[in-house]
């Protein structure tokens, strides 16, 4: 059976890439991508399988192809969002949604998976277990869809879940993982700093929000530098501070907004609690008034070592022509909502070298100028299926 797939994904090889541009040619928002939803669901009409739409707090679908022969529950995930991004390739399939763009391969998952469902809902006869393919919305901006999509028990009977990135460091051919904690947790804040405003020349009648907001900057810095382990992964990021006025005014009020990433729970937890620590302690000194708006986003994302420890073996092992090599990736700093799916089921999050050919720079997700060689779409199609026929075998 796994030749006859391979051979079906082949055959399939230029439809992937059809699709593929034809959904980079329309892309839309997350949480507002109804045509792309539509899209997905027509390529079902007419097939063997039992569709769900509307899953989640968007517009999820499941997709669940039932062999005919006993075996574990398998679920594949692909994202079909895309970016608020001016797109400034030269591909004459480019987008024509001004100020949106498929920059970071949601387009090419998509593809790939909707022709590996297509072939497995027409290999059931002969297929072991069940497959719920998991078109997946809103990965890009939390809360994200994944979450939601767990959350609705459509899932709950899987054995394991499986989804891949587009990855553009590495040429075609090359299959990216990496085992236990593997992609970085989230949580941003916004912070409004109350203070007294009043003229420079009487700061003594004053409590001055830029200096206690200078203050919460550095203290914050400490928190990884002082408080977490120096063999633990940690980031805080202040990306907007707005304290604009005039120059002899002292200012009344500002708003910080940043970002934070850690690669275990226990790491959010830890900067969690001194972030509320500081915002405590800088009321205290500077007088003011402090209003903190602290959210926990995507978790870390975990990879099950078993799992991956066979999805390493199985790519090894593969005689696909087009898959060259298994590649050991450091942990990665990004965020992904997949994390939500590797939370509650054993799960595998692995990455498909996508470097277009020739490029001397290639440009990394969320660039205008992103693109990928588009042989990645029929490499990570044969990974998934070796992976998941191994699985299920």
């Amino acid at each position: 059976m796994k030749e006859q797939l391979m051979k079906m994904l082949e055959d399939r090889k230029e439809e992937m890439i059809q699709i593929r541009r034809y959904l980079h040619e329309h892309p839309e928002l997350s949480f507002e991508e109804e045509k792309t939803a539509q899209y997905i669901i027509d390529f079902y009409k007419g097939k063997d399988v039992d569709i769900q739409t509307n899953v989640g707090n968007g517009y999820g679908i499941i997709a669940t192809i039932k062999g005919e022969r006993p075996g574990k529950t398998i679920g594949l995930r692909a994202d079909f969002d895309a970016l608020p991004i001016h797109e400034e390739t030269d591909v004459p399939f480019k987008s024509k949604n001004e100020g949106v763009m498929h920059a970071c391969g949601h387009d090419g998952h998509t593809a790939y998976l909707l022709v590996l469902a297509d072939c497995l809902i027409q290999l059931q006869s002969k297929l072991s277990g069940t497959y719920k393919i998991i078109h997946q919305h809103a990965e890009e901006v939390p809360p994200g869809g994944a979450k939601s999509m767990v959350e609705s028990g459509l899932l709950d009977d899987l054995d394991a879940v499986y989804g891949i990135h587009l990855f553009p460091t590495n040429p075609a051919g090359d299959v990216g993982y990496c085992s236990g904690y593997t992609m970085a947790g989230r949580s941003f804040f916004k912070l409004k700093i109350q203070g007294v405003g009043g003229h420079g020349s009487f700061p003594h009648l004053a409590n001055d929000a830029i200096v206690a907001g200078a203050h919460f900057v550095t203290a914050v810095q400490t928190v990884i530098s002082r408080r977490l382990n120096p063999f633990d992964m940690g980031v805080i990021t202040i990306g907007s501070f707005d304290g604009k006025g005039q120059f002899n005014i002292i200012k009344d009020s500002i708003a910080i907004e940043g970002d934070v990433r850690y690669m275990t729970s226990a790491t959010q937890k830890l900067i969690d609690n001194e972030v509320h620590r500081i915002v405590k302690g800088i009321e205290e000194e500077f007088g003011v008034t402090c209003e903190l708006e602290y959210v926990p986003d995507y978790p870390p994302l975990y990879n099950d070592p078993e799992i991956t420890a066979d999805v390493v073996k199985t790519i090894e092992n593969s005689s696909e022509p087009e898959i060259h090599k298994i590649v050991e990736f450091p942990r990665f700093s990004g965020s992904e909502d997949f994390a939500y799916y590797a939370e509650k089921f054993p799960a595998c999050f692995f990455f498909i070298g996508s470097k277009p050919k020739g490029a001397e720079k290639a440009y990394f997700n969320h660039h205008p100028k992103w693109d990928i060689d588009e042989d990645a779409l029929l490499v990570a199609a044969k990974a998934v299926a070796e992976v998941v026929c191994s699985y299920n075998k």
